[in-house]
């Protein structure tokens, strides 16, 4: 008989415990190292000299803080579009509101109107009305582009034309310039 020249030893026969410890084991290192992981990575950049601006410079003027000046009578006014843009290229953006009574019945007429805010970041307020309720019209593709204002303009060529249905179309751009917002037609303009 040959006899080994290492002894046989107890352990090196696997039994269900030594699986059943060896299972636990794993799982006591799986879920110690998931409440052990390292913080997220985050990439930083160098520090660069402090600027100082007001948030508020960046923010446009919020047309609900505004009261804009239409007659609405026992209805609201209510903001049906609006945009933001530089307009008069100070660097800080402006808000063009479409603006309306909550009539009820028919189509009520729009108003356009320019908000601003001052440099320390004040109250909004109206600063131009560019179309007047009281023109009668309303408005349609509305943009704030490149420095100017656009819309679509939809009116009645006679007050026999029932106010559900204008029959007038034109477009209108409007640009700072002077001082002031000048009105024009913009490139290919057309009228129904």
């Amino acid at each position: 008989m040959q006899s080994s020249a290492v002894p046989e030893l107890a352990h090196t026969h696997t039994r269900p415990i030594h699986w059943l410890a060896t299972a636990t084991a794993v799982a006591g290192v799986v879920a110690f190292s998931s409440v052990l992981q390292p913080g997220a990575a985050t990439a930083a950049q160098p520090a660069a000299p402090e600027t100082k601006s007001a948030p508020a410079l960046t923010t446009p003027p919020d047309p609900a803080a505004v009261t804009f000046p239409i007659e609405c009578g026992p209805v609201k006014a209510v903001v049906q579009k609006r945009a933001s843009g530089d307009l008069d290229g100070d660097g800080r953006p402006e808000t063009v509101a479409v603006v309306h009574c909550d009539s009820p019945m028919g189509t009520p007429p729009d108003g356009v109107y320019v908000l601003t805010r001052d440099a320390d970041g004040g109250k909004p307020r109206v600063v131009a009305t560019l179309l007047d309720p009281k023109d009668g019209t309303t408005v349609s593709d509305f943009a704030v582009r490149h420095g100017a204002v656009t819309a679509t303009l939809l009116g009645y060529s006679s007050a026999d034309v029932p106010r559900c249905c204008p029959d007038e179309k034109s477009d209108a751009k409007w640009r700072w310039h002077g001082g002031s917002f000048v009105r024009s037609a913009p490139a290919g303009a057309r009228s129904v």
